[in-house]
């Protein structure tokens, strides 16, 4: 073995296999937040070496390989149909690691046939705004992001941006409207 390695078979104990469901829950949140702070040095030293511009576009990148991969990852592990439309959109939103640590809602349309996303609380915008640093830009990242992500669950899914940073909308960090195409 390597370096590093550890030999571990389907056998193997892990600290997890011990845990109660409180310690399990608290592993989810530290692990969200890992992911999302490995998301955040990553860009931090790719806009270092590259400067914004670049970094964005390595950024978005990145976040369209990733959002396809979690998306194909829930519907797999949760069983979310394929091609289920916004009901099975609305079910895998919920499961991102984002909903960990992020505060999020969702809102239907009176006829059912839209699906609102709302970012309340945004732990990186949050992070930016306490260092005294201005919003991340994000709305070109989250646009493919949350696009591949839906298009994923169901291709006939629409993405519109409501809003995103460097727009801004009161009590809220980014707004996006799913919609079935016809």
């Amino acid at each position: 073995m390597g370096r590093g390695e550890t030999n571990m078979s389907n056998n193997s104990k892990t600290a997890f296999d011990s845990m109660g469901r409180e310690d399990l829950l608290r592993a989810l949140e530290m692990f969200a937040k890992n992911w999302l702070a490995h998301d955040g040095c990553w860009f931090l030293a790719a806009e270092e070496r590259f400067g914004m511009e670049t970094a964005i576009e390595l950024d978005t990148r990145s976040w369209e390989g990733f959002a396809a991969a979690e998306a194909r990852r829930i519907m797999t592990t949760f069983h979310v149909p394929q091609q289920g439309g916004l009901d099975a959109l609305e079910k895998a939103l919920g499961l991102r690691m984002y909903s960990v640590i992020n505060a999020q809602r969702v809102e239907w349309s009176e006829d059912r046939k839209r699906l609102r996303f709302f970012m309340d609380v945004c732990r990186v915008q949050e992070t930016r705004r306490r260092k005294g640093l201005p919003d991340f830009p994000c709305k070109s990242v989250g646009t493919v992001e949350f696009e591949t992500f839906a298009r994923t669950i169901d291709s006939r899914i629409r993405t519109t941006c409501l809003h995103c940073p460097p727009e801004v909308a009161e009590g809220q960090y980014c707004g996006w409207e799913f919609s079935l195409e016809e």
